[in-house]
């Protein structure tokens, strides 16, 4: 679903991102683990398309996103860390928006923004302006956005952010649907506890490099993740 292939970024004197490769399969939940500025947000946004990179190659379900970027982007669903929506708009014409932009039908629209903004409790408050919103609001907004026009390939950046704990559980629910179904998940977390529960498998990544990744049950043994990760990470100071 996602083949990321020695992927570079620098910025100047700089390599944000080195020679990383991964493969998220269909039906895999997948977990992208740093601390600030290890990399993971320059990564995901290479990944997306809305940050060019130096080397190496991204493949959305076979096809190059250098080649045929905009085929990549109808497969796929970005969530930012920090979702920067159209504050003018109220919610439900963002939404619209959203599903014109990916020639979602009426009926279709219609039909999913009934069910998840049900799910997120957020019905009563479509018709009001984006910039009544509280931080919570605009990334459940986001969510609902991002599931519109079913894509095959969801990618987030620290996405449990600003969300009460029914929203986190619904969430959870969600991503694990969508691979049930045959989709796939790439998203990063500071939350070590929700990735070891939710991911299948999980990428550590410092100062840019790769430094473990596999399945969740090989990356840390008999250990917690949050061990695994300290330990990790003063071992390649």
């Amino acid at each position: 679903m996602l083949r990321i292939e020695n992927l570079t970024k620098r910025f100047g004197e700089k390599t944000a991102v080195d020679n990383l490769s991964l493969h998220i399969a269909p039906g895999e939940i997948y977990g992208f683990i740093g601390h600030n500025g290890a990399g993971k947000t320059t990564a995901i946004k290479s990944v997306v398309g809305i940050q060019q990179f130096d080397s190496g190659d991204i493949f959305i379900n076979g096809t190059s996103i250098l080649q045929d970027p905009l085929a990549c982007k109808k497969q796929l669903a970005y969530i930012p860390d920090n979702p920067d929506l159209y504050d003018f708009m109220t919610g439900i014409k963002y939404l619209n928006f959203i599903a014109d932009v990916f020639a979602v039908s009426p009926e279709v629209r219609q039909e999913r923004i009934r069910e998840y903004a049900g799910r997120f409790e957020l019905t009563s408050d479509l018709a009001q302006p984006i910039a009544t919103y509280s931080h919570g609001m605009k990334q459940k907004l986001a969510l609902i956005s991002a599931w519109l026009h079913d894509p095959k390939l969801i990618i987030m950046d620290e996405p449990f952010v600003g969300l009460d704990p029914k929203a986190a559980h619904l969430l959870k629910q969600m991503m694990r649907e969508v691979c049930d179904n045959g989709g796939a998940i790439f998203f990063s977390t500071h939350v070590l506890e929700v990735a070891e529960k939710l991911c299948d498998k999980v990428a550590i990544i410092k100062q840019g490099k790769l430094i473990k990744s596999g399945t969740m049950e090989d990356v840390k043994g008999d250990d917690s993740l949050e061990e695994v990760f300290l330990e990790l990470e003063a071992d390649n100071a």
